[in-house]
């Protein structure tokens, strides 16, 4: 890897998480100067990577120069979950109607086994493997489309706020019953699987279109949970009181 990529790359993730975290107040222009060397970067890779956040929405242009951190509404990530699953759905869909990858599918039924062994023990769940496997799911899932557009459009919606399928599963202990939803999640991404290879295309579109919309509870939980519940859950301080 050249050391231009990995100056992005360093760039990238960690501007992505200073604003994912909250430590830009509302309005207040990016300071570039000192963000670079906070980062350990110069200039051009950082401004490189604000251009990405911009592409993905987490940052906005001000008219006068510069950047700053975007602000959501409760209604805006909602927006974004229902719409991952409306993409992740005709992804399911293709996936059945085309008929998926074979080795795909077997990388599949592997990953659910291994969320199966994450979930072994309820009260004792290994929530670093369950994120890990959860995001490979949903990653092949996205490829079993057989279209790079999907899988490109189902990337690019992950990276908003609380939009992505992972964006809520490290809250656990903020969130009540927690680990039965993590067991009806696993559930659905049986059916979805089962769905794509019986090649029933609409079911497998409707299963995957409520499966996004376990994170939408979550989401509500999380937003009404109360003081002190922002710091904690990545993206939910870029939730704006309109």
């Amino acid at each position: 890897m050249s050391d231009r990529k990995t100056q992005f790359d360093k760039a990238l993730l960690g501007l992505r998480s200073l604003v994912m975290s909250g430590e830009f107040a509302a309005s207040a222009r990016l300071p570039e100067v000192a963000l670079a060397e906070r980062l350990g970067i110069s200039r051009t890779p950082l401004r490189q990577a604000m251009d990405r956040l911009v592409a993905e929405g987490l940052l906005e242009r001000i008219e006068t120069g510069g950047c700053r951190a975007a602000r959501f509404t409760l209604d805006d990530i909602n927006d974004a979950i229902e719409l991952r699953g409306v993409i992740e759905g005709t992804a399911a869909r293709l996936a059945a109607e085309r008929g998926a990858d074979p080795v795909k599918l077997e990388e599949a039924r592997y990953v659910l086994e291994a969320i199966d062994g994450a979930l072994m023990q309820p009260d004792n769940i290994d929530f670093d493997a369950y994120v890990h496997e959860n995001a490979r799911f949903h990653a092949l899932l996205a490829g079993m489309s057989g279209s790079q557009i999907i899988e490109r459009e189902v990337a690019r919606i992950s990276q908003l706020p609380l939009a992505s399928p992972s964006a809520f599963l490290r809250e656990q202990e903020l969130i009540p019953d927690f680990s039965a939803s993590l067991v009806i999640a696993q559930g659905q991404h049986r059916a979805i699987l089962e769905a794509i290879v019986a090649r029933e295309g609409a079911r497998a579109e409707a299963l995957s279109r409520e499966h996004a919309r376990l994170a939408r509870r979550n989401l509500d939980y999380l937003a009404n949970a109360g003081p002190g519940v922002a710091t904690r859950v990545p993206g939910l301080s870029l939730l704006s009181a309109e």
